[in-house]
């Protein structure tokens, strides 16, 4: 059904999950999405890893082509999908986020919310990390 990440999207993957711990490992909860953005940007340089940020991704419907259809907070190395969220009452299911599979043609995806224990799971081809406070 889903085929295995790629060496290289389980090295991203890795230090996606990382650098999100040691963030909110630091920081905590409660600081807007932005600067929880700028550290883990910060981290990637650090890394030397090359990412993009608010890359836009059109959606196609039928015949009409939206250049700026979505907006990705991250886009790592052409492979992996990095969402940041710092919202409490944030839920995922509805939103364009929640579409990214379908919309983006990534394999690996990570939706990442610094609101509020740190909770892992997987979900379907992504991963979902909520970083929640104790």
């Amino acid at each position: 059904m889903f085929k295995p990440l790629s060496d290289k999207e389980e090295f991203l993957a890795k230090h996606a999950l990382d650098i999100a711990i040691n963030i909110h490992k630091e920081l905590g909860p409660g600081l807007l999405e932005s600067v929880y953005a700028k550290c883990f940007y910060y981290e990637l340089n650090k890394r030397e890893i090359k990412f993009e940020k608010q890359k836009e991704v059109p959606i196609i419907y039928h015949s009409l082509h939206i250049d700026d259809g979505l907006r990705l907070d991250l886009l790592i190395e052409d492979l992996l999908v990095v969402e940041l969220k710092a919202q409490e009452n944030f839920h995922p299911v509805g939103s364009a986020t929640s579409k990214l599979p379908k919309i983006n043609r990534q394999e690996a995806w990570f939706f990442i919310e610094f609101s509020c224990s740190i909770d892992e799971g997987w979900n379907k081809k992504g991963y979902t990390l909520n970083l929640r406070a104790t």
